[in-house]
């Protein structure tokens, strides 16, 4: 028996491509010029890399660059092999992007149209020992999309191009936070498997816990070169156990269960250790390696007296989400690695965050990402790619949908991270009440899969993990599927038509998304956009704020929370200000509803290039001041001052495995100096993972002077909160509250405040002097008497620090 083989066909592993246009509105000097290519990579990247296109996050070259989307591409190579004694020989391509046809020595060897899901063809005879050429020619995804509509029919959907007739990355073709640069390309690794026999076709390790043991449930389907080979081996190994079979010919499946006693349970970051466990199959010479984390996930959506609940339990322990969407981190997703996806989930871990969103208008996301949800214990709510929009339910889509399904299921099922499955984005939401049923005139439109087939393929293929219908969806087909009382609920009245106060109108038993736009930090901002002067509504601003009336909304967000601006430079930090206020806002009311409300997942994590976005890390990987806001109200123990009919309460939730005893000091404060005008001291005490009220007593409850007036909640160990009684453009702040030193330091400096008088959300913004600088702080509020120091790294030390580098509601006001 001879074993497996493989040829890379990667850039990387020595194989040279080169892409050239084949027809379409390129310029004329690319036509049927070849350029280098990188594989895995898309054609914008190879463009970039040649030069022969600019930088499409530049400026306004996006709309100078939609010519590419409506270009046919070739991607071609010639490569040597030498035969190796196998029977049979296969090119396995892991990913192409999307309506391609592949040939080799001029055969034809098939057609793809769908970017989520790998193909393998046969090319035994095909492939000859010596020079064979590869060519993959790429049909523009815009106009690929454009035919399909024209042939099979329009289907409702949200923004420009009908990304919905194709299975390829919706927000490819453009989104209201991201570029349309609709790429073509091998985007995924390509290869030769050559072998004889039989070989491992797909491993789906399913682990779970039982009593103390865990319990590893082995699926290893095999693909046979025919019949008449000999009898093959599967072992699995795993935790110092061993099991094995023996399977005659033709055999498609083996199932091998193997218990590993005394089991180290995996859990979500906050809730305990991350333990894995090596898994490996061999099947005579062919192995397979992998790692699981031995847990139980379940959702509670059984009705209950305040209508239906969305509780995520791991291992039996309910679990409080502190989430993000998560859309891809690049534009030109080919780009990203493991240090840039460790990079950006340790965003999340620093910020509190226990769940990632892997949002349907994007990818089944690489490996690199999962493995380090799992390492980080990030759980991860994975959306099937179905987004904002009708889908056919019609041959062939139907048959793509399902392939790429059972693929991204039996692929990504193996993951201890793998908490939700979820059937679609706000399409069931959509078709209630976005004015769908008239076009489509009766048609099907997407629920077979979100009610029938992709649950099925779940409870086939990872039977272990829930699954949702939809996001927003309430459990029952009777009731608007995005009501606060039932399930989960995406709020975006708040944003697109009301101020954020409205947030504490609604009592959501789950928050799967809200958000609020803020602009980037300064240097990624002016990195791309150059109007002279800088200005909300410039030409290039403009084509970095892709939300309809953006900017106009951020305006009309500021309401009376701060004061209008006076010029480009108040207009980025109120903005920012804004968006981190708004969004705390939310999270804070929702926490104090817990139990009713079990987590909020905010719109949105990352950007995918420098843009005015819900992003609270930028396209350049900077945090801005939501962030800083997300890992205060995401933390494990929050203290909120909340309104109440009877007055206002201290909430506190606890979302710790202990007891949280500690004494509150409640201070009413002058803004104007170091007066304190009433005090109240409580103690409380929240046992794990709960929460308590207090209601506050009328003497720190009520102002006297409203405008000069502010309450400090302090716990003794440190936890902190604040209330104000009116809107800060009411409010008196002193123009001279504090003072600033710098300090250099080894890799960078300290700039250390300290207030005489309220000093409101001081933020500092080292990146306005150096583009490579970060801070470790933002939003400070301090008290007259308290100082704070930022930590500034990656840039020399100024002689000092003012507006617009150091910033505050103070300056605002003065």
């Amino acid at each position: 028996m001879t074993s497996l083989k493989t040829f890379d066909l990667t850039t990387e592993g020595g194989t040279a491509w080169t892409v050239h246009a084949v027809e379409g509105p390129a310029p004329d000097g690319l036509i049927s010029r070849a350029v280098a290519a990188t594989v895995p990579g898309e054609v914008h990247t190879d463009l970039l890399a040649a030069g022969e296109i600019p930088d499409p996050f530049d400026g306004d070259n996006e709309s100078q660059l939609h010519w590419i989307g409506r270009t046919r591409w070739a991607f071609q190579t010639t490569f040597s092999w030498v035969a190796d004694g196998n029977d049979r020989q296969e090119l396995v391509a892991e990913g192409l992007d999307t309506v391609a046809t592949v040939t080799l020595n001029g055969q034809e060897l098939g057609r793809t149209a769908n970017q989520h899901r790998s193909y393998r063809f046969d090319v035994t005879g095909v492939l000859v020992a010596g020079d064979n050429e590869l060519t993959v020619e790429f049909e523009g995804p815009v106009t690929a999309a454009e035919a399909e509509r024209a042939k099979v029919g329009s289907w409702p959907h949200t923004n420009l191009h009908p990304y919905n007739e194709l299975r390829k990355m919706a927000s490819n073709f453009g989104w209201d936070w991201g570029p349309d640069v609709a790429t073509a390309g091998i985007w995924r690794p390509i290869r030769i498997e050559s072998w004889s026999d039989v070989r491992i076709s797909s491993v789906r390790p399913l682990a779970r816990v039982d009593g103390s043991d865990g319990v590893l449930t082995t699926h290893v389907e095999l693909a046979w070169a025919d019949d008449t080979a000999g009898e093959a081996t599967v072992t699995v190994e795993v935790g110092g156990t061993q099991q094995s079979a023996t399977v005659k010919p033709g055999t498609d499946t083996v199932e091998l269960v193997s218990t590993v006693a005394d089991v180290d349970v995996w859990w979500p970051r906050g809730y305990g250790e991350q333990p894995l466990y090596d898994v490996t199959v061999t099947l005579n010479d062919d192995d397979w390696h992998a790692r699981v984390g031995f847990r139980n996930v379940t959702v509670n959506v059984a009705p209950d007296n305040d209508g239906t609940p969305f509780v995520l339990s791991v291992n039996g322990k309910p679990i409080y989400v502190r989430g993000a969407n998560w859309i891809p981190d690049d534009a030109f997703v080919t780009r990203l690695n493991a240090d840039t996806y460790r990079t950006s989930v340790e965003d999340a871990v620093d910020a509190g965050m226990n769940m990632l969103r892997v949002w349907g208008g994007g990818i089944y996301e690489s490996e690199l990402f999962y493995d380090v949800c799992d390492e980080l214990g990030i759980l991860v709510w994975q959306d099937f790619l179905f987004a904002c929009a009708a889908y056919s339910e019609d041959e062939p889509l139907r048959s793509e949908v399902e392939a790429e399904a059972r693929e991204a299921v039996t692929r990504l099922s193996r993951h201890a991270s793998l908490a939700v499955w979820n059937g679609n984005n706000e399409n069931i939401w959509g078709y209630v009440e976005w004015g769908w049923r008239v076009p489509l005139a009766g048609r099907p439109w997407g629920a077979g899969y979100y009610l029938d087939l992709l649950p099925r393929v779940v409870a086939e293929l990872d039977p272990r993990t829930p699954y949702a219908a939809g996001s927003p969806y309430s459990f029952d087909q009777f009731i608007h599927p995005n009501d606060d009382r039932h399930g989960t609920m995406h709020i975006w009245d708040v944003w697109n038509q009301v101020d954020y106060t409205t947030y504490r109108k609604y009592k959501p038993r789950f928050v799967s998304e809200f958000g609020f736009q803020g602009p980037p930090a300064w240097s990624t901002l002016t990195s791309v956009v150059h109007d002279v002067p800088l200005d909300p509504y410039g030409s290039q601003m403009l084509v970095h704020q892709k939300a309809f009336e953006g900017n106009l909304k951020l305006e009309r967000g500021l309401g009376d929370h701060l004061p209008a601006w006076k010029d480009i430079d108040d207009w980025h930090w109120t903005t920012q200000l804004n968006q981190a206020r708004a969004v705390a806002y939310g999270i804070e009311h929702f926490r104090s509803l817990f139990p009713l409300n079990t987590g909020a997942v905010v719109w949105q994590l990352n950007d995918n290039w420098p843009v005015v976005s819900w992003a609270a890390v930028d396209g350049h990987g900077i945090r801005k001041p939501l962030w800083y806001a997300l890992k205060r109200v995401y933390a494990d123990r929050l203290l909120t001052v909340q309104p109440r009919k009877d007055g206002l309460i201290v909430a506190a939730h606890n979302d710790t495995d202990a007891v949280w005893s500690t004494e509150v000091t409640v201070t009413r404060r002058s803004t104007l100096g170091d007066e304190v005008l009433a005090r109240e001291t409580f103690a409380v005490e929240i046992a794990a993972r709960s929460a308590v009220v207090n209601e506050l007593p009328s003497s720190v409850a009520v102002a006297e002077t409203p405008a000069a007036e502010y309450l400090e909640v302090r716990g003794a160990d440190g936890v902190t909160a604040y209330w104000y009684f009116v809107e800060d453009t009411e409010l008196q702040l002193a123009g001279d509250a504090y003072t600033a030193t710098v300090t250099p330091t080894e890799g960078g400096y300290d700039v250390t405040v300290s207030a005489t008088a309220l000093a409101k959300d001081l933020a500092l913004f080292p990146d306005r002097l150096d583009a490579a600088a970060r801070v470790d702080s933002c939003l400070v509020t301090l008290s007259a008497g308290e100082r704070h120091t930022f930590h500034v790294t990656g840039a020399d030390a100024p002689a000092e620090v003012a507006v617009p580098v150091l910033r505050s509601v103070n300056d605002l006001l003065n």
